[in-house]
């Protein structure tokens, strides 16, 4: 029941004087200024009305109590409304964020889909040392090769090798020109180099072994066909780290057996060489 509803239904306010009157005897009779000992009904009336003020005054402080907890409530309730509108807009910033993204990263990708993708020359790319300088490697274009290759076989189809011809002699002759040509033209095709990417890993002897020299003595072996690569220094245990090192190689001028024979040599630095990857290029 709410404040309104009770005042709605109290009726002590209508005879206001009277309750006022009654209060001021209860008050003086307290005090000991009345010396009657006969109690009149009077005051028996009053007290009680003075009870029914005392129960409405505590009603209207219950009330009143209640409207501002509950007004309080509600101030709580319009910030955490306030506070999810604010993020539900960011969220929907991010949204659209992500969706103009999205269509910045779809066209990329349909440019380069239409954009021819044969044919570019490879890119020489820079390796790294862990000592600050870089090699250029080039990179080998097999599809490149092989349209070359399709080509001139398509060349060579063309060639009537076994012509026929009235005269035995001049057929002789020509057939011998053709030879002579498709040799020579065989002899300028580029032949195609197998390589390998080898990555070694170099362990030392302990963790007191100088990794520096030891990753200079392992380039400081060179062989035809051996391009050394990027290089970096991995964590075994106890304070040891072992060199990974990579290196790419021609299949018919170096082997792996040569590699490890070659870094082994340097037995006051390197303890073993393993294999950790060999892939063909």
């Amino acid at each position: 029941m709410s404040s309104v509803d009770f005042l709605a239904q109290e009726k002590i306010w209508f005879d206001k004087p009277r309750y006022d009157d009654a209060e001021r005897r209860f008050y003086e009779r307290t005090d000991g200024s009345s010396q009657t000992a006969e109690v009149p009904a009077e005051d028996v009336g009053s007290n009680t009305i003075l009870q029914d003020i005392a129960r409405a005054r505590e009603n209207i402080q219950k009330s009143l109590a209640g409207s501002v907890s509950g007004a309080g409530d509600t101030g709580e309730i319009i910030c955490r409304i306030k506070g999810l509108e604010l993020e539900n807009h960011s969220l929907h910033q991010v949204v659209d964020d992500l969706r103009a993204a999205l269509s910045k990263l779809e066209c990329r990708v349909a440019v380069l889909e239409k954009s021819p993708a044969a044919g570019t020359p490879a890119a020489a790319t820079s390796v790294p040392y862990t000592n600050g300088t870089t090699v250029q490697q080039q990179k080998s274009a097999p599809v490149k090769v092989e349209e070359e290759e399709e080509e001139e076989d398509d060349d060579d189809d063309d060639m009537d090798l076994f012509g026929s011809d009235e005269d035995d002699e001049e057929a002789e002759k020509l057939k011998e020109e053709r030879l002579k040509a498709y040799a020579a033209k065989k002899s300028q095709k580029p032949v195609l180099i197998a390589k390998s990417s080898i990555l070694l890993d170099v362990k030392p002897w302990d963790d007191e072994t100088d990794m520096v020299k030891l990753e200079e003595c392992v380039r400081s072996v060179q062989a035809e066909g051996l391009l050394w690569g990027s290089s970096k220094l991995v964590a075994v245990g106890y304070g040891i780290k072992k060199l990974q090192i990579a290196c790419v190689v021609e299949d018919d001028k170096v082997g792996t057996d040569l590699l490890e024979e070659e870094i082994t040599k340097f037995e006051d630095y390197i303890q073993s060489v393993d294999i950790a990857a060999f892939n063909k290029i």
